[in-house]
């Protein structure tokens, strides 16, 4: 994480401080929820995960907002709703989805949380290429897929080293990185997370199975109960590949004991060009001496 920041500062120049961010909003109300969201509707719906759907709302105030709503007909939905309001009371960083109220009684269980106008990243990473496209430039160059990758690992350090309570994401995939207007990330979705005591030194044995995604967990958690931030490590190295290759862990090419991490390992560092985004070396100017270092160095991490 810290030598993808260094990356950043080399190739892209250097950023501006980052200042943590306030929550500050009052309870709202069922009633509320349902005027926002247009009575919940379908043309307002943005999403469906495994514990609950999303909508897009607006405030009497005028704030645009995300309604992530909890189905409380899965037995886990009610332990996640739990989690993921720990986390965000504590958690608070320019890089971690901001949470501006919740609506909670026997009907409903619903966070607030703020809109991210470009979705979330495998819908960016992933799209058609002609939406991909702003007036013939590729809005997924290579500046912003390493900026991107910057937030995320920005995000992740401060959950495992500088909030108040040590947190493991446990389900880093690239649907659970949201982007802003300015296409700053942030890392979403904690209903998987673990809170570890002061004592863990940085694994804990989960009371529960950890449910993370194909492809993106680490392989030890499926033999053992530790959780550690190791795991979520993994998980970064891997979604890094996918920003950089544009290929899925679980691309039905990876058969017979290939993995994307060995695809990449196999041309690494000189043939680097036959498995990276066509986008990356083709838009924009291509890919100069100066980027093709830059890859080279973000794949190699």
């Amino acid at each position: 994480c810290l030598y993808i920041t260094f990356l950043w500062k080399h190739f892209c120049g250097k950023q501006k401080p980052e200042p943590l961010i306030d929550l500050g909003h009052p309870r709202i109300s069922f009633k509320e929820l349902r005027i926002a969201t247009n009575g919940f509707g379908k043309g307002n719906l943005l999403g469906v995960g495994s514990v609950g759907s999303v909508y897009k709302g607006v405030l009497a105030n005028g704030t645009l907002v995300a309604v992530k709503v909890l189905n409380l007909q899965d037995n886990s939905a009610y332990n996640s709703f739990i989690i993921e309001c720990q986390v965000l009371s504590k958690a608070i960083h320019r890089n971690l989805i901001r949470v501006l109220t919740s609506c909670s009684n026997l009907d409903i269980k619903a966070l607030v949380l703020e809109f991210m106008c470009n979705g979330n990243l495998e819908k960016q990473l992933h799209c058609d290429s002609i939406m991909c496209n702003i007036g013939g430039v590729c809005k997924m160059n290579l500046q912003t897929r390493l900026q991107i990758a910057i937030d995320i690992a920005r995000g992740l350090a401060y959950l495992h080293h500088d909030c108040s309570i040590q947190v493991i994401h446990c389900d880093l995939k690239p649907s659970n990185v949201l982007l802003d207007y300015y296409m700053t990330a942030h890392v979403a979705d904690f209903g998987n997370a673990q809170i570890l005591s002061e004592n863990s030194m940085h694994t804990v044995s989960s009371p529960k199975t950890i449910q993370g995604t194909l492809g993106y967990i680490a392989p030890e958690y499926g033999v053992s109960a530790n959780v550690s931030t190791k795991g979520d490590v993994y998980s970064y190295g891997i979604l890094l590949l996918e920003i950089l290759t544009k290929k899925r862990p679980t691309d039905q090419m990876f058969v017979e004991g290939l993995s994307l991490r060995m695809w990449v390992s196999m041309v690494f560092p000189h043939r680097i060009a036959e498995v990276i985004d066509y986008c990356i070396t083709h838009c924009n100017g291509g890919a100069t001496d100066e980027r093709w270092q830059c890859l080279i160095e973000m794949t190699r991490v």
